[in-house]
């Protein structure tokens, strides 16, 4: 399932994935891969997500 919340968090920021992966130490394919739904990043990569984004892991990562 696509991550249409973190994509949309990341463009509200300006942030390209290239600036988010750098952010959080991973590649930008990584970033990619997460927001095609096609990568379940580890608890970790998650929290380091919503640090960058200022963002709670419900606001990004909770499926309703």
């Amino acid at each position: 399932m696509k991550n249409l919340k973190l994509k949309s968090a990341r463009a509200a920021l300006d942030l390209s994935q290239q600036q988010l992966a750098d952010l959080v130490g991973v590649s930008r394919q990584t970033v990619n891969a997460i927001e095609k739904g096609d990568y379940n990043p580890t608890i970790k990569l998650c929290t380091a997500i919503c640090k960058a984004l200022g963002k709670t892991l419900d606001d990004l990562f909770w499926e309703e």
